[in-house]
């Protein structure tokens, strides 16, 4: 069954992934506005993207620009 779910907080521009119900054990910033949230076996139960409409933005803009630069 999948657990995925997927919220947005609007007004504070925060993204938040949940993988698993599972409990958080520990969380790990991979950069200055993504964290990883990780169960007692270091497994990745959810993320969270501080400043999404950005993140979201500039990744479509980042793969639109490849595959243009793969065209030409």
């Amino acid at each position: 069954m999948n657990k995925t779910k997927m919220v947005y907080f609007e007004k504070e521009d925060i993204l938040h992934l949940t993988i698993s119900e599972e409990d958080e054990f520990q969380s790990v910033e991979i950069s200055p506005n993504i964290t990883l949230e990780l169960n007692h076996n270091g497994e990745i139960i959810g993320l969270e993207i501080i400043k999404a409409s950005n993140f979201i933005r500039d990744s479509i803009l980042d793969s639109s620009q490849v595959k243009l630069m793969q065209i030409s």
